[in-house]
């Protein structure tokens, strides 16, 4: 899957290498909703540049998680999907969700 880089042999330093940035599972998890075109993700990601957006994209797809559909239409339309791998990322995130609530409350009182 991964074409940019070497599998690390660490399976939780592959993990984060494939989504341990501030991003990319947040787009995962707008993607794990449904095709979503990118200025809908733009807007579903609130702080986030073109810029990033654009390279965090190139990097998910390079990577196997995400399928870019061009279409040939004036304007071109664009649509992002997970693919197969990047829709397995979805206990991950489920698993990070349940962590989050369990845990907020608890952070909360430490700060």
């Amino acid at each position: 899957m991964l074409k940019r880089f070497e599998i690390p042999a660490c399976p939780v330093e592959m993990t984060l290498m494939l989504i341990g940035d501030r991003w990319k599972m947040l787009i995962v998890r707008h993607l794990l909703t449904g095709t979503k075109r990118f200025g809908e993700l733009k807007k579903s990601l609130t702080g986030i540049s073109q810029k990033i957006l654009t390279d965090r994209l190139r990097i998910m797809e390079e990577h196997g998680l995400v399928n870019r559909k061009i279409y040939a239409e004036l304007p071109p339309r664009v649509e992002y999907s997970l693919t197969e791998f990047g829709r397995s990322l979805k206990s991950v995130h489920d698993a990070m969700w349940e962590w989050g609530e369990q845990n907020k409350y608890n952070q909360s009182k430490t700060t």
